[in-house]
C-alpha cells in the first residue's frame, strides 16, 4: 500500500516538473558530450583542365545532299554556330547565312551556342541544308553589286532629277521632273569618244490635277449644314406625327443619314440649335 502511494507521488511530481519551462542562466554552456561532432568535409574537386585537343581547331565536313556539295573547314570549338555559318557562306558557291541550316545526327544546331557544346569530334560530318523556297545552285557564285557603277541597266550611268520649267496651264503639279543620264565618273571614255548627257522628260499629263470642288463646296452640303434646315424638318415631322417621340425618332433617322457629309462642329451646332440629343451626345 505504501509502495503504491509512493509511486503515485513520483508520477505526480514528474508531471508537474515537466510542465514547467526550462530556464537557462546567461552563462550556461553546452556540455561537450552534448555537442555535435565535427565532420570532416572533403575539399571540392579541382576543375578539369581542357585538353589540348579540345582547345585546338577541328576539321569538319559540311555536306549537302540536295544539291550535292561539301565543304571542309577548320573551326574552333569556341566558335558559335553563327560564326561557322558565316565561314561557310564565304566559300565559293555557298548559300547565304540566313538560309543555312546545320544538323548533327538529325539535331539542329542553334546559332547562339558554341561548337563545343555539341559532341563534335575532329573529322565529323555536319549536314548542310537550306530553308525551303531557296533555290541554291553551287555552280553559280552569288554576284555582289557594289556601288552605282555596277548597275547593268544604265551602263554605269547615274540618274539625276532636275526641275523643269513651270507650265502655266496646270493647276495641280507645278513642276515636271526630268531625268538626265550622266556617265559615271568611274568610267573613262574611249579614245575619240564623246560623252553626251541624255535628257529625259517624264510625261506627267496623265496625272490628275487636284479638284477644288469637294463635299464642302456642293449645294447639298451647303443646305444640310444649316441648323435652320433641320429645325424646319423637325417642325414638319412634329406636325405630321402627333407623338413627339416618333417625330424625334424620324428626325434622328434623317440626320444620321446625312452625318457623313457633316463635320463634328456642324453636327454639334445643329443638335444644339434643334435641341435633339443623340446617343452619347453625338
Amino acid at each position: 500500500m505504501a509502495d503504491q502511494a509512493e509511486l503515485a507521488f513520483v508520477k505526480n511530481f514528474v508531471n508537474n516538473i515537466s510542465s514547467q519551462p526550462v530556464v537557462y542562466p546567461n552563462d550556461f554552456q553546452q556540455p561537450p558530450a552534448a555537442s555535435l561532432k565535427k565532420v570532416d568535409v572533403p575539399p571540392p574537386p579541382e576543375p578539369k583542365a581542357e585538353s589540348s585537343a579540345t582547345l585546338g581547331s577541328v576539321n569538319l565536313v559540311f555536306k549537302s545532299l540536295k544539291p550535292p556539295k561539301s565543304y571542309i573547314l577548320s573551326v574552333q570549338p569556341t566558335d558559335t554556330i553563327a560564326d561557322i555559318k558565316a565561314q561557310i557562306a564565304a566559300q565559293p558557291g555557298a548559300p547565304p547565312v540566313d538560309v543555312q541550316r546545320l544538323l548533327l545526327k538529325g539535331k539542329a544546331l542553334a546559332d547562339n551556342k558554341l561548337l563545343k557544346e555539341y559532341n563534335v569530334n575532329d573529322g565529323d560530318t555536319v549536314n548542310l541544308m537550306v530553308k525551303p523556297g531557296f533555290n541554291w545552285d553551287p555552280t553559280k557564285a552569288t554576284d555582289v553589286l557594289s556601288g552605282p557603277s555596277a548597275s547593268p541597266s544604265t551602263g554605269g550611268a547615274s540618274i539625276t532629277l532636275l526641275p523643269a520649267s513651270e507650265p502655266k496651264s496646270r493647276t495641280g503639279h507645278t513642276r515636271i521632273p526630268s531625268v538626265v543620264l550622266s556617265p559615271s565618273p568611274s568610267l573613262s571614255p574611249a579614245v575619240n569618244e564623246k560623252v553626251v548627257d541624255i535628257p529625259l522628260t517624264l510625261d506627267t499629263s496623265s496625272i490628275p490635277s487636284p479638284s477644288t470642288s469637294g463635299p464642302s463646296h456642293t449645294p447639298y452640303h451647303a443646305t444640310v449644314s444649316q441648323p435652320a434646315f433641320w429645325e424646319r424638318l423637325y417642325m414638319f415631322l412634329s406636325s405630321e406625327l402627333p407623338n413627339q417621340s416618333d417625330a424625334a425618332t424620324a428626325w434622328e433617322d434623317f440626320f444620321c443619314a446625312s452625318k457623313g457629309a457633316l463635320t463634328a462642329s456642324e453636327i454639334a451646332k445643329i443638335r444644339d440649335h434643334v435641341g435633339v440629343i443623340g446617343m452619347a451626345g453625338t
